[in-house]
């Protein structure tokens, strides 16, 4: 009993110093700097749509294909962002949601059994492209398969 009465002293004795430093300057600037951080504007995002091009032309919205995932680089940050889901084989369309605004380079993953090879489209994600679903479709080409 003695040790909790003595604990509990120390920790309210530890509390009382640790707020006599601070003044009610640095305590106005730190809720200033959260007022700041509030704020602050977010960072414009898009929801993108991946679709497959056939070595014919033909635009693929449906369908399960050998894609182990869809790629988007961001060509200034090097920052990467997929739709990997552990599969091997995925259905398209397949949705990314949160992308940022940017140029990237855009690619498809070969799956698990390595039937098919795919190209690379370099395209700015901005709102001109946002479609009227609210998506913007990006299509992969198919450009070699077994």
């Amino acid at each position: 009993m003695k040790k909790s009465i003595f604990t509990v002293s120390a920790l309210i004795g530890l509390l009382a110093v640790t707020t006599s430093f601070s003044s009610p300057e640095t305590i106005e600037n730190n809720k200033n700097c959260s007022e700041i951080t509030d704020t602050a504007p977010k960072t414009q995002t898009y929801k993108i749509r991946y679709g497959l091009l056939s070595k014919s032309g033909t635009k693929i919205l449906s369908g399960n294909y050998d894609v182990g995932s869809f790629v988007a680089e961001n060509i200034a940050t090097g920052e990467i962002y997929d739709t990997y889901y552990g599969g091997g084989f995925q259905s398209v369309p397949q949705y990314y949601d949160g992308l940022p605004a940017g140029t990237y380079t855009f690619s498809a993953m070969q799956g698990q059994g390595g039937w098919v090879g795919y190209g690379t489209v370099v395209a700015t994600v901005s709102d001109a492209q946002v479609d009227s679903d609210g998506y913007i479709t990006v299509y992969i080409p198919i450009i070699w398969e077994e």
